[in-house]
């Protein structure tokens, strides 16, 4: 079943033509890599798909949901969450809190206690346990991205959007991050992640989507999406395709 049916989509900047007409979808429990040279709308396509902009064209179904051009709050409760490429902590709250406002905001909220006790054991989920007091600014940069994880979590989400989550990881925090994401999969989470780390590609996706210039040029499985002369050529130029 598809979760994530996305169809004709969308999205002009003046005569920029960031996203045309992109189709694809995610089914329930899937890990869907979108790859793309820089620029090519990836995360254009995120910010449609989480309501931080509105498609000029196309439609998006999130489960029995047309959810194109509704506010971002409105996608978030439905169970859609996402990370963004550059990390955004609420840098005047600690850590617990920072989850907790995630909690406040999903589709099932949560208060006081109850909020409290859930916002440690998903910052212990992801690697942050007993760092519920500390403030956003203190932490390593692996550790805003899992404080950012935390907080997208506290949705319980059905689909998570990851822009870059494993970017700039030492090869010891790639290791834990990949096996976070397979936990969360494992847990019957899908996930559409966008991704230039090709080692954390063949570990985690089910499928690939490929673009180029805004459109998409492959869909299909890890091994011949990255070995299709038309991504080849996108990523590295004629003369290697």
């Amino acid at each position: 079943m598809s979760l994530l049916q996305v169809s004709g989509l969308t999205r002009r900047f003046g005569g920029l033509v960031a996203v045309d007409g992109v189709e694809f979808n995610v089914a329930e429990g899937e890990i869907v890599g979108l790859l793309g040279p820089n620029g090519s709308g990836k995360t254009t396509v995120l910010n449609l798909l989480s309501g931080a902009l509105a498609p000029d064209g196309g439609s998006i179904r999130f489960g029995e949901h047309a959810i194109h051009g509704l506010a971002a709050h409105r996608i978030a409760r439905l169970g859609l969450a996402r990370t963004f490429q550059l990390v955004r902590p609420l840098g005047s709250m600690d850590c617990r809190d920072n989850v907790i406002a995630g909690l406040a905001f999903g589709a099932e909220r949560r208060w006081g206690s109850a909020a409290q006790r859930e916002a440690d054991d998903l910052l212990a989920r992801v690697g942050l346990e007993g760092r519920g007091h500390a403030m956003p600014g203190e932490l390593t940069y692996i550790d805003q991205k899992r404080l950012e994880l935390a907080r997208a979590l506290a949705l319980r989400p059905r689909l998570l959007l990851l822009d870059e989550w494993l970017a700039g990881l030492n090869p010891t925090e790639l290791l834990e991050g990949i096996k976070l994401v397979q936990s969360l999969r494992q847990q019957g989470m899908a996930i559409l992640l966008v991704e230039h780390v090709m080692d954390a590609i063949r570990s985690l996706c089910d499928r690939c989507l490929v673009m180029s210039a805004g459109k998409r040029i492959a869909i299909g499985l890890p091994g011949d999406v990255l070995s299709d002369p038309d991504v080849v050529r996108a990523y590295l130029g004629d003369d290697h395709a």
